[in-house]
């Protein structure tokens, strides 16, 4: 049995978003669990698709002793404010130093953290905990798929493994990847054999779904070598959204023969890079995307339409509103866009009560180009407390608190409802529309705030799901963002222009 430290910090940064992630972020979690420190740590990750709790789930049963430090998660946003990040990093590595001596440390991080003072965040972390711990103690790290995998990660974790689905039904399964991958190094006494390799194009977010091509393939190729090769593999596509220079994808992989887990990236590096005009992607506008979705959509089968550039998830506010404005300019019927967060829409509808009709200024506060409030008259159909357990493939377990909710229904087109929230969180789980009345599989039109998450949930009752293009701070297309952090050469989207500097 071995002492192994727990502890973690997820953050994916969008530094183009409008606003930052300070404290408060991390305490309100974003769907996520909020700040844990020490042994309410336990409690707060138990049964829900988190890495931690899968990790925590393996260790306890290959025996071994945990020791909680801290753990936190926040909704993506531009950078981590330096106040949030050494409050809870200070916290983390104050109680792993008082747990000392250790045989292991295993982190759960998201690898696309940047706060104002370090643009690669979880080298930062592994910097800080190797420095406690000493170059002897193993320390395994789970990732997000969207991991900018830096050389300092790679330099400083023994092990790291990455999620392998997106929507990412995986997350408790590649915490239980990590200890068991802790647990063969304390076992073995022994470093694994690594390889790692990066790559020099970019992609948009809603091509990396792993529901569809290319990413489908990469991933079922991924299982396969890792039979062939006894290595443990791991393909992360990056968050094309961060603004330093080693943003972008990798692939890496640990073992036991050095020879073969070389082989092993190396096929996998040679598929990802023959992929690469396969990435690109068809966007909608978003009045060609409503036109097309009140065709084909009906109760039973709706038409998805995702909003992915406001995407809470990719660090957008879920507040602008092109896509609601299309579908009240178009008239659709039995349309809910969801979800609107905007605290104090949500807060006059419940003043005023179920069943008031009054005019809102919706949304459009983050001050996106193209974008503005959107003004009307509403009913106020039904009213929530914004707490409910999601029960979806990928945020199955989550335990929801988006402050108070309100859906409204637009007096100019009756047929138009609007899910609003006080707490941001993508539209990812049918149980965030359910919870204000409304069936999504009964709608015509399901307009989500959310680039690929949705699809666990949403697609299965799906005619179709189209990827609309509306103002927001998530670009769909990495070209079109101003970088000038990024290295030189580097392809801004599949066979796009290089960076210049």
């Amino acid at each position: 049995m071995a002492r192994i430290a727990i502890g973690g910090m997820q953050h994916e940064t969008n530094t183009f978003a409008p606003s930052r992630a300070d404290y408060a972020a991390f305490e309100a979690g974003g769907g996520w669990p909020g700040v844990q420190y020490g042994e309410p740590l336990f409690a707060a990750v138990q049964d829900a698709n988190i890495p931690a709790a899968g990790a925590i789930q393996a260790l306890r049963a290959m025996n071994h002793a945990l020791v909680p430090t801290a753990w936190a998660a926040a909704s993506p946003s531009a950078q981590v404010t330096t106040g949030a990040f050494e409050r809870i990093v200070g916290e983390l590595l104050a109680r792993l130093e008082a747990a000392l001596p250790l045989d292991g440390v295993y982190l759960d991080l998201h690898g696309a953290m940047v706060t104002e003072a370090h643009d690669d965040g979880e080298g930062e972390i592994l910097r800080r905990v190797r420095e406690r711990v000493g170059a002897r103690v193993p320390i395994a790290v789970s990732l997000d798929l969207h991991a900018n995998v830096t050389r300092a990660m790679l330099e400083r974790a023994d092990a790291m493994v990455a999620y392998r689905t997106y929507p990412h039904l995986d997350m408790a399964d590649t915490g239980a990847r990590a200890a068991r991958l802790l647990d063969r190094m304390l076992r073995s006494g022994s470093r694994l054999a690594s390889a790692w390799h990066a790559f020099d194009y970019l992609t948009g977010i809603p091509s990396q779904c792993s529901f569809i091509e290319p990413c489908r393939g990469i991933y079922r190729l991924l299982g396969e070598l890792e039979n062939r090769h006894d290595a443990v593999l791991s393909f992360t596509p990056g968050f094309p959204m961060a603004d330093f220079d080693e943003c972008g994808m990798a692939v890496f992989g640990y073992g036991g023969a050095q020879r073969e887990v070389a082989r092993a990236v190396e096929a996998l590096r040679a598929c990802v890079a023959d992929s690469e005009p396969d990435f690109a992607l068809e966007l909608h506008a978003p009045d060609d995307a409503v036109a097309r979705a009140k065709q084909r959509g009906e109760p039973g089968a709706p038409v998805v339409l995702a909003d992915t550039q406001d995407n809470p998830g990719a660090g957008g506010n879920g507040d602008t509103t092109a896509l609601l404005a299309a579908l009240v300019r178009q008239d659709a019927r039995e349309a809910t866009l969801g979800l609107l967060v905007d605290g104090a829409a949500a807060a006059r509808a419940h003043a005023a009560g179920q069943g008031a009709t009054l005019a809102f200024s919706l949304g459009g506060r983050s001050g996106i180009p193209g974008d503005a409030p959107f003004a009307g008259e509403f009913t106020v159909e039904r009213l929530g407390d914004g707490r409910f357990t999601c029960t979806g493939p990928m945020f199955r377990g989550f335990r929801m608190t988006l402050g108070p909710m309100a859906l409204l229904r637009s007096r100019a087109a009756p047929g138009v409802r609007v899910a609003v929230a006080t707490r941001k969180c993508q539209a990812a789980d049918q149980e965030m529309f359910r919870h204000l009345g409304v069936e999504p599989r009964r709608e015509r039109i399901m307009a989500l705030k959310s680039s690929v998450h949705f699809r666990a949930d949403f697609e299965p009752i799906a005619r179709e799901v189209l990827v609309v293009k509306a103002p927001g701070p998530a670009l769909a297309d990495p070209a079109e963002f101003r970088w000038t952090k990024l290295r030189k050469g580097v392809r801004l989207r599949p066979l796009g222009p290089g960076y210049a500097g």
